[in-house]
């Protein structure tokens, strides 16, 4: 059963990273993710912020959790740690301009954290204005220390971990092809699959066509999103995006989804591992559109930088329009 509820307290997946480089990925996120205008990179614990509008998909607790999900400030946005329960949050366009598409928006964070402004809110926003139905979805993570001052001290550690493996080129996307994503990723490709069937229930009072509903990630929330089209069964993505994730070979198939891609060349993690998955898609005959671009490092979703990393955006709703994602069927 889905409820609603108010928060105030308490083929192979290429590029699934290996469990050193995923939590590595959190920092190195933030680390990279700096607007033009510096923000305080302190981590400051905050109460669990109210969201009215979130609600509880059906795929139960987070088995074996036993940290409580928390949430903190940093960079001038918000994150979301240790959720033992999904969610989905709706942002509705004014129905006078709903085209009918919709998007399963999935943050990143290297399954450890969550980017909930800058690759869930102000994306799902963005779309909103442009017509199309966004769903926010908090999906659930893997665990990490209940206090702060351990969790940042394990980034910190991990960070430099990471750091040595982006660069060493090509180091991220060959080491994330060892595990089967469709095991390694179970809980949160259920969260997928779960959040697509409840849009798809209701769909008529959401002014959404159940045909027309795509997804798009960003880091870990794109190795998702990549799951959800190749091991979310009912799932159906009718189009994914991939901002900066990997971007490794993978088994494209016939019926592959329309999929939209953007890079940063500077990217360590990702920048230097090659770019399969463009060729495996266009191999299938399958539509991909990749940008990559000169600089803007990992994790500029929808900060504002001078790079025109910030142009991905404009250039997506571009790619929906073409497909005709922007208008009325």
């Amino acid at each position: 059963m889905h409820t609603t509820i108010r928060m105030n307290g308490a083929g192979r997946l290429a590029g699934m990273l290996s469990r050193t480089l995923a939590a590595g990925a959190v920092t190195l996120a933030a680390s990279f993710a700096i607007p033009a205008l510096a923000q305080d990179d302190t981590m400051t614990p905050i109460a669990i912020p109210s969201q009215p509008d979130a609600i509880v998909l059906n795929t139960g607790a987070l088995p074996g959790a036993t940290v409580a999900e928390s949430w903190h400030r940093q960079y001038g946005s918000l994150f979301a740690r240790n959720v033992t329960v999904a969610t989905l949050t709706p942002f509705l366009p004014d129905p006078a301009k709903a085209s009918g598409a919709a998007v399963i928006v999935a943050p990143g964070g290297g399954f450890r954290t969550l980017s909930m402004n800058n690759e869930g809110w102000d994306v799902a926003r963005a779309l909103a204005d442009r017509g199309v139905a966004a769903f926010v979805l908090k999906y659930r993570l893997n665990q990490t220390p209940a206090d702060m001052a351990a969790f940042s001290q394990s980034m910190a550690r991990m960070f430099s971990e990471g750091a040595r493996n982006g660069e060493n080129k090509g180091a991220a996307a060959r080491a994330a092809q060892q595990q089967d994503p469709a095991k390694a990723l179970a809980p949160q490709i259920a969260d997928a699959r779960a959040a697509f069937a409840l849009v798809r229930s209701r769909a008529a009072g959401w002014h959404v066509d159940p045909d027309r509903i795509g997804m798009v990630g960003f880091s870990a929330g794109a190795m998702l999103t990549m799951a959800t089209a190749l091991h979310g069964q009912d799932a159906r993505p009718a189009f994914i995006g991939n901002i900066y994730g990997p971007l490794s070979a993978m088994k494209a198939s016939a019926d592959s989804p329309p999929l939209f891609v953007a890079l940063a060349a500077d990217d360590p993690l990702f920048g230097n591992g090659g770019f399969g998955l463009i060729d495996s898609w266009r191999t299938a005959k399958r539509p991909v559109e990749f940008h990559l671009y000169e600089q803007g490092g990992h994790g500029f979703g929808m900060y504002p930088k001078t790079t025109t990393s910030t142009g991905w955006f404009d250039a997506f709703a571009r790619w929906l329009d073409m497909h005709g994602y922007l208008k009325k069927r």
